[in-house]
């Protein structure tokens, strides 16, 4: 598995834009993704390498929203670019890792997402990404 890119929950996503613009990292994708409540941008690093996905809540009462309430702005997930998520999943699962989703379900960008729960991975939300 590859890093694919860290998740980083924002109240706004224009200010956290042009905070990470200041680092060198560009636009490449934006978005929304309404099951989960969430607008997105994609940020692409300087020279290749991870990407930084920007997430603002559309409300309080979404998965982001409510994470905001409970922690803040800061690191929400990493996530692992894998070629089958359904197989890792059956895999981490049967290792005995918690998870979120049981299947794969549509995320931002066309891609096929999973999300393994915190305590699996010592605190931190992981997410698969099929790539």
């Amino acid at each position: 598995m590859r890093l694919h890119h860290v998740g980083i929950a924002v109240a706004d996503l224009e200010a956290a834009r042009a905070r990470w613009a200041r680092l060198g990292y560009r636009l490449e994708a934006e978005g929304a993704v309404p099951a989960q409540g969430v607008r997105v941008a994609m940020l692409a690093a300087p020279g290749g390498g991870a990407r930084i996905e920007l997430l603002a809540p559309s409300g309080p009462d979404t998965p982001v929203g409510r994470f905001l309430a409970r922690r803040g702005e800061g690191l929400h997930h990493l996530a692992f670019a894998v070629p089958d998520v359904a197989k890792a999943l059956a895999e981490l699962e049967s290792a005995g890792a918690r998870l979120v989703d049981r299947a794969p379900r549509p995320g931002f960008g066309g891609h096929l997402v999973a999300f393994v729960h915190p305590s699996a991975f010592g605190g931190v939300l992981v997410e698969l990404v099929e790539a």
